[in-house]
C-alpha cells in the first residue's frame, strides 16, 4: 500500500561566533505525523566573535564575508526550492554595536531575515531537539552548549524546564583572554546553586567541539563520554602544536585553536558537578530550528 505524503525543504542559518552553519532539512508529514530528517550541512568559518569581543563592532572585512557566505546559502536554498527558512544570530551579533546594521544590509541586499536572539532563547531552541534515546528515564537533566562566544546551561528537574542561564564564557572569548575569574566563580555558582543537588543528573554536551572530542577519543557511538576518557583525550590535544591538530586529526584552522579551551569549559561543568560521564548527540541550534518551523 502507497503511503500518501507531503514533503519539503527547509533551511535553518546560524550566525555564530567561531562559524556561519546552514541546515537544510527534509520534513515529511505521514499520517498527520511530522518527521524530519537532515540532508546537507553547509558551514562557513568566519569568526564574528574576533571582531564582537575584541573591539566591539564586525570588521569591514568580516562583514563582506558574511554577505557572500549568505549571498551563497541564498543560491542553495533557490536550487533546493526551499519552502521556509529561520536564521538566527547569537553572541557575537548580540554584543557587536554594528550588529542590526549589518542584518538590515542582509535582508535589503540579499533578501534574508536574520534575527538576533538571546541568550535565553537560545537555550530554549538547543533544549527543544527530542534527547529522549539520550536521557531514558531520567527525570534531570541538562544540557551544556559551548559557543565561540556563550555557554548555554539549560537544567530540567522531573523532566520539566527548571532553569537556563546563558555565560559569557566560550571558545573565542578564551583564546582572546576576554574571560577573567569572576565569569568563572559566577558560572560555578551558579551551577552549583542550580543543578548539584539534582541526583543522578544527566548531562548533554552540545557543540561542534566536542562532538570532536567525543569523535578523536575513539568512544563507541551511542553510548556516554566517562570523564576520564573526555580528560585524557583533552589532555592529549593539549599537548601537541596546532600543526599537528591539522595533521593529525584533520582539524579545520578555526577548530584546532578553541577545541581544548573549550573543551575546559565541558570539563569544569562536569568537575562542578561531580559527573562521571557526559552523552555527545549531533543536535544543536540549527537542529533545533527546525522543530520552530513545524510548529509555525
Amino acid at each position: 500500500m502507497k503511503i500518501k505524503k507531503n514533503y519539503k525543504k527547509v533551511a535553518t542559518i546560524d550566525l555564530g561566533s567561531n562559524g556561519i552553519r546552514m541546515l537544510i532539512s527534509n520534513l515529511y508529514k505521514i499520517k498527520g505525523i511530522h518527521f524530519h530528517t537532515k540532508n546537507t550541512l553547509h558551514r562557513v568559518p568566519i569568526r564574528l566573535g574576533q571582531d564582537a569581543f575584541t573591539s566591539g563592532k564586525i570588521s569591514v572585512k568580516n562583514e563582506k564575508k558574511l554577505l557572500s557566505a549568505l549571498s551563497a546559502f541564498k543560491n542553495l536554498m533557490d536550487a533546493n526550492e526551499i519552502i521556509d527558512y529561520l536564521g538566527y544570530a547569537t553572541s557575537a551579533m548580540r554584543t557587536c554595536s554594528n550588529g542590526n546594521k549589518i542584518l538590515e544590509k542582509i535582508k535589503k541586499e540579499i533578501g534574508l531575515e536574520i534575527k538576533i536572539i538571546s541568550g535565553k532563547k537560545e537555550s530554549n531552541v538547543v533544549s527543544g531537539n527530542d534527547i529522549s534515546e539520550y536521557i531514558g528515564k531520567s527525570p534531570n537533566y541538562c544540557f551544556i552548549d559551548v559557543g565561540g562566544g556563550s555557554t548555554e546551561v539549560i537544567v530540567y528537574k522531573d523532566f520539566k524546564f527548571f532553569k537556563s542561564k546563558s555565560f559569557k564564557i566560550g571558545g573565542v572569548r578564551l583564546i582572546n583572554g576576554l574571560v577573567n575569574e569572576e565569569v568563572w566563580d559566577e558560572f560555578g555558582k551558579w551551577l552549583k546553586n542550580n543543578a548539584i543537588d539534582l541526583r543522578k543528573v544527566k548531562v548533554l554536551g552540545i557543540g561542534g567541539n566536542i562532538n570532536k572530542i567525543f569523535k578523536i577519543s575513539k568512544n563507541k557511538v551511542g553510548t556516554p563520554l566517562s570523564i576520564k576518557k573526555f580528560k585524557k583525550t583533552l589532555d592529549k590535544l593539549e599537548s601537541l602544536s596546532e600543526k599537528k591538530l591539522l595533521i593529525n586529526y584533520k582539524l579545520n584552522p578555526d577548530r584546532a585553536d578553541v577545541i581544548v579551551p573549550a573543551g575546559k569549559i565541558y570539563y569544569f561543568l562536569m568537575k562542578t558537578l561531580g559527573i562521571e560521564k557526559i552523552y555527545v548527540p549531533k543536535i544543536g541550534l540549527v537542529d533545533g530550528m527546525v522543530r520552530e518551523i513545524i510548529k509555525l
